[in-house]
């Protein structure tokens, strides 16, 4: 029998893909944005446009799954290879207006590499008992951060243009693709396809099995409700209005971090380190916030790390000093993917498996939409009426305090710590 050839591991694959397809294809913009300023002369509110192409792409890109009868699989390889593709276009394009289309495509290509990652590795890792690694898979996010944030930091020194940065960044997507090809090589499972019936309990990220919510119980019980396997659960409206709040209370910081400390600090060196600390933060965050689920419901890891974010976003607005980015970049960015992890696992123990590519698809457009109101938002105010960014600062983070009470109200649908099943056996 010819041996097996190498194949990397599923956790691993995953961070590969969500590494390239928000590291790079969503965020990347973030840490490039200076060197756009600086080589061709792009405004802040240019910039913010830029930024709003991406996030309604990703917005159109999260409605779209909801229409298109597409497998994870799928999604995922389109994604990725739209990422590498449009990514490459920015450095070879000059005009502004083909930035916002290039800037758009990327917006829906990292909505469907998102989506269709956290399908199939929650489904493939909680089918083999190891729901505990979904941390790793969504670490990929912030490394995928950090990377691009380091990467442009040493483009900065070298001197090199912002066009041939985009294409660097196109290469090392190119490269993260190859890498994660094994997701879509991997025969697909009914799990991966999403065409089983929900389970009555779905394991939490500490290894717990998770009691089904309260709707879900209801449904099983009432002879109104018995639906055939193939049949999607309704939507829980309470996880995707909470997520929409999420993201208009965090994508302020998340794209002007870089751009804000340039004007405080004129070292190109200081100031890019804002960027790399964001996605370090992120990437340990997961990781830890898989521990933490033995303690804690996902509701109560989500309030929590909204509340964190809260801080880091107000930071920079009543403090004007880099010690103030950086404690935005360790706040924002050590809590902006916990978030995402807990609220997409919500979301499948919310309607089971076979709902859970549509609830993950409609809180991923509530998060774009929350998110696309933020730039224009604050392009408009700019632009119309002088406002600064510190106001729009404040205006998040009173969104983010706000929008942590009712999380909480999602504890019926939250898993109970591994210690209280514990004790309650």
């Amino acid at each position: 029998m010819a041996p097996h050839p190498f194949r990397i591991p599923l956790p691993l694959a995953g961070l590969l893909a969500l590494a390239v397809a928000m590291g790079i294809g969503r965020f990347a913009f973030t840490p490039v944005l200076p060197m756009m300023q600086a080589d061709l002369g792009l405004s802040l509110a240019q910039g913010s446009w830029l930024a709003s192409a991406n996030y309604l792409g990703y917005l159109l890109g999260a409605l779209l799954v909801t229409h298109l009868n597409w497998s994870p699989a799928t999604l995922l390889r389109l994604g990725l290879w739209m990422v590498v593709l449009v990514t490459a276009a920015m450095g070879l394009d000059s005009h502004w207006l083909g930035w916002l289309a290039w800037r758009l495509l990327a917006g829906v290509a990292s909505a469907w590499v998102l989506i269709g990652t956290s399908a199939l590795c929650i489904a493939r890792l909680n089918a083999t008992g190891q729901a505990e690694r979904s941390g790793l898979v969504f670490a990929g996010v912030g490394c995928g951060i950090a990377f691009a944030g380091l990467a442009c930091m040493g483009l900065t020194l070298a001197g090199t243009t912002a066009s041939h940065a985009w294409l660097w960044l196109a290469a090392a997507a190119l490269g993260g693709l190859l890498g994660a090809s094994m997701l879509w090589r991997t025969p697909e499972t009914p799990q991966d396809a999403g065409a089983i019936a929900p389970p009555a309990a779905a394991p939490d990220t500490a290894g717990t099995t998770s009691p089904p919510s309260p709707a879900r119980a209801a449904m099983a019980q009432d002879p109104a409700y018995s639906v055939s396997a193939d049949a999607a659960p309704p939507l829980h409206w309470g996880l995707i209005l909470c997520y929409g709040v999420y993201g208009f209370g965090y994508i302020l910081p998340a794209t002007f971090l870089p751009a804000q400390a340039r004007l405080l600090v004129p070292d190109p060196w200081l100031f890019s380190l804002a960027w790399p600390v964001f996605g370090l933060a992120g990437a340990v965050s997961t990781v830890v916030a898989s521990r933490l689920a033995r303690r804690y419901t996902r509701p109560q890891i989500w309030a929590g790390a909204q509340v964190v974010m809260a801080v880091g976003v107000l930071a920079p607005a009543v403090w004007h000093a880099l010690p103030a980015i950086l404690l935005a970049a360790c706040c924002v960015g050590s809590t902006f993917m916990v978030i995402t992890m807990v609220g997409l696992q919500e979301a499948q123990v919310a309607v089971g498996q076979a709902g859970a590519k549509r609830q993950m698809a409609a809180m991923t457009a509530s998060f774009a939409l929350g998110q696309l109101i933020g730039p224009i938002f604050f392009s408009l105010t700019h632009t119309g009426f002088g406002a600064s960014l510190e106001f729009a600062l404040v205006l998040g983070a009173l969104g983010l305090l706000a929008g942590a009470v009712p999380i909480l109200r999602l504890q019926a649908t939250g898993q109970a710590p591994a210690s209280r099943s514990k004790a309650q056996h």
